[in-house]
């Protein structure tokens, strides 16, 4: 009996056993599960880690970036500062000139009018009205055109401020548009261009520049090798232009920006350079500079019109820049672009600017021509002035000077019973009459 309990009890440990190790086993699984899930979680929070670094790294180059166009801009209008410095101080020195200029004048024919105003009242009024009548033109000539070169100035300087005020916003606004507009442009090669082409026009505007005068689009040439159309034409002074090129590919940098993994990230960043250097190698072997009607320096402007697109690229390639250089190509990004078409805007001002200054000093030379021959002129009307008046006084001298003078003589054929009709006049004979006594 006492046997058959302890068995009983044996079997009822037996089972507690069996139900313990199944818990066991149970708690077992749950821990593996729990620590795979664990793994699974410390995993994702690395890789969010590192895409928060790399999305601190982008905002940090970003930064970088605008530092470093700040600086250039900053560059750019010390630069301008200094050319208008240069400009005021040329034009004060031509008003300076010309206030001498109009001084002496004014001094030297006071003297000469003072000097023979009673000869020119007498012998040669109408001569000197025509004299100076050419000198006075050139003189009001010069007169307006410096005051027309003032004018203009004034609105020159006054644009140039509103346009250094409103370059940051634009450039911050074009970068804005074409992240906003990339985004929506999923592979579309077609749209992409249409859609790059109007952000270099918006870019080309936003410096005002005109179409039609300071640029033109889609200019075609021909030659023997096949047709070409360039996407624009920039004029710049003295009959020269600039190719600019807007149909960069941007399909792989939008797969780069919504890549989740990183390895389809590499994939799509190596896919963007390939493509970049692709389409600076086709515009390289363009060779536009040899089209006929087009003076363009051997150098193709590459528009990008995404700023992080480009800064994505020269990040993974730094030798992109070089290398589109060596294939005679410069690339641009809107904020760069905005920039070196503000320059440009500026060299046709001075470009304009110097052709003024260059017609004022023609003209001033011109009226100094005219002025040094009036004074010659001036000269030998005065000497003839002298000549005559030396004739008229001793033509008079003869009249009424000396012993035998005429008066006296023609006094004593009426003394001798000459008949006369009129009388001579009496201030000559009694002028006469004194010289004698």
């Amino acid at each position: 009996m006492q046997n058959e309990q302890l068995q009983n009890q044996l079997a009822q440990r037996d089972d507690e056993l069996k139900q313990a190790q199944a818990q066991h086993w149970q708690l077992h699984g749950d821990c593996q599960q729990l620590q795979a899930r664990l793994a699974e979680k410390q995993r994702q929070a690395s890789e969010l880690q590192v895409r928060w670094q790399k999305a601190e790294d982008m905002a940090q180059d970003t930064q970088a970036y605008a530092h470093r166009l700040e600086l250039e801009l900053t560059d750019v209008k010390t630069t301008l500062t200094q050319k208008q410095q240069s400009f005021d101080a040329q034009l004060a020195q031509l008003e300076q000139s010309k206030s001498i200029l109009k001084q002496e004048f004014e001094n030297l024919a006071t003297q000469i009018f003072e000097d023979k105003s009673e000869k020119f009242a007498r012998h040669s009024q109408d001569k000197i009205s025509q004299l100076l009548q050419p000198v006075q033109g050139e003189l009001k000539g010069f007169r307006d055109k410096m005051e027309a070169i003032h004018s203009e100035e004034l609105k020159q300087r006054a644009a140039l401020r509103t346009e250094l005020l409103h370059l940051q916003a634009n450039n911050q606004a074009i970068t804005e548009q074409a992240h906003k507009l990339t985004n929506a442009l999923q592979g579309q090669k077609k749209t992409q261009g249409n859609w790059g082409e109007l952000m270099l026009e918006n870019v080309l505007d936003s410096a005002g520049l005109r179409p039609g005068n300071d640029y033109q689009r889609e200019v075609s040439f021909s030659t023997d090798e096949g047709k070409y159309r360039p996407d624009v034409i920039v004029y710049l002074p003295q009959e020269r232009h600039l190719v600019v090129d807007a149909k960069t590919s941007l399909n792989a940098y939008t797969r780069y920006v919504n890549a989740e993994q990183d390895s389809e990230a590499n994939q799509a960043i190596v896919a963007h350079v390939e493509a970049v250097k692709a389409r600076v190698k086709e515009l390289g072997d363009k060779s536009y500079e040899r089209l006929p009607g087009l003076n363009s320096p051997e150098v193709v402007i590459m528009f990008i019109p995404v700023e992080s697109a480009f800064v994505e690229a020269i990040k993974y390639a730094p030798d992109l820049y070089q290398y589109a250089l060596e294939n005679k190509v410069l690339i641009a990004t809107p904020t760069t672009l905005l920039t070196s078409l503000n320059i440009v805007k500026q060299l046709w001002r001075f470009e304009e600017q110097s052709k003024h200054s260059k017609e004022l000093a023609i003209r001033a030379e011109k009226f100094y021509s005219k002025l040094n021959a009036f004074l010659h002129s001036l000269e030998g009307v005065g000497k003839q002035l002298d000549k005559a008046r030396e004739g008229y006084d001793k033509a008079m001298a003869q009249l009424y000077s000396g012993k035998g003078n005429l008066i006296k003589q023609a006094s004593e054929f009426k003394e001798l019973g000459v008949s006369v009709s009129r009388e001579l006049p009496s201030e000559l004979t009694e002028k006469a009459k004194l010289e004698l006594e």
